[in-house]
């Protein structure tokens, strides 16, 4: 690898140090930056770009044309559109190039997905099953736990023993950006935990992890995943993966509430643009209520 090439890969680096240890973000979020930015390397190695001088935003747009020519989905690209955008900022702020190649790149607009969720009967019948040992009263109390506190699995699986407060009424979350959150925790969500609690005092873990393996280690999310998916299938439901437990807190809160700015605050998201979301999910409940109950909502048969 010549200097060139060294000095550009050492920027990247020096970026990802400041945006994981002075911006605070999370590890993820950096080692997505970090694919993102060794792919944009790699495209000007392989075009003979190697200065900075060299970075226009027409090469810039090449980049993004060789994503789409990749097949990489239109969400793909504006993460990597934001992980080069982000790079480009930091390198002005320490004055190494006076303008960003992507100040003008615009992101692809990407398929408004709607979040699947589990209507409230559903949520019922997955919960609905009785723990016969250690494993599966951890997994209730992963479950009601997600779902009574509209938790990311993350925040689950890093949450500690000790992070509870006021007798377990509230935990202590640490969410996205290292940012602190007090969510409150459900009746059902308490029980559950305290059960397992008993029987996680019997492992002897010397790990301070709310939810732990049988070896005393923390839990992985990819196990809850699988755990959580293979309870849902045994309850006769289709696969569940959590995050659809959390859209479902989400989505309950705002039909029983209509309060957007407190669950804006409960799932921990910095712009109330993102949970906003879910007023669109709540208006299509509102219109299966209405197609269901209006006498003159349906066309009479011919």
């Amino acid at each position: 690898m010549n200097d060139k090439k060294y000095f550009l890969c050492s920027l990247i680096y020096n970026y990802l140090d400041f945006s994981e240890n002075i911006k605070g973000l999370s590890k993820n979020t950096t080692k997505s930056y970090q694919r993102d930015l060794t792919k944009f390397s790699k495209f000007l190695e392989a075009s003979g770009i190697n200065e900075l001088e060299g970075i226009t935003e027409e090469m810039s747009s090449a980049w993004v044309a060789d994503l789409f020519q990749n097949n990489v989905s239109a969400r793909s690209i504006q993460r990597h559109i934001s992980s080069a955008k982000g790079f480009f900022n930091y390198l002005k702020k320490i004055s190494l190039v006076t303008d960003s190649p992507f100040e003008l790149i615009n992101s692809p607009k990407s398929p408004n997905h709607l979040p699947n969720i589990l209507s409230p009967e559903e949520v019922s019948q997955l919960l609905n099953f009785k723990p016969k040992n250690a494993q599966e009263k951890r997994d209730l109390a992963i479950i009601e736990l997600i779902y009574s506190s509209g938790l990311r699995v993350s925040e689950a699986v890093n949450s500690n023993i000790n992070d509870f407060e006021d007798n377990k009424n509230f935990l202590r979350v640490l969410g996205k950006g290292s940012k602190t959150r007090l969510v409150p925790v459900g009746r059902y969500a308490q029980t559950a935990i305290n059960d397992w609690i008993i029987e996680r005092d019997k492992l002897l873990s010397k790990d301070d992890a709310l939810f732990i393996n049988l070896r005393g280690n923390r839990i992985t999310t990819r196990s809850v995943q699988e755990r959580i998916k293979n309870i849902a299938l045994m309850q006769g439901l289709p696969p569940v993966n959590p995050h659809m437990l959390r859209h479902s807190f989400a989505t309950h809160l705002l039909e029983s509430s209509g309060d957007l700015r407190s669950i804006q605050e409960l799932l921990g998201h910095s712009s109330l643009s993102t949970t906003q979301i879910y007023t669109r999910l709540d208006y299509q409940h509102l219109i299966k209520v209405y197609e269901n109950s209006h006498p003159r909502a349906h066309k009479k048969n011919a």
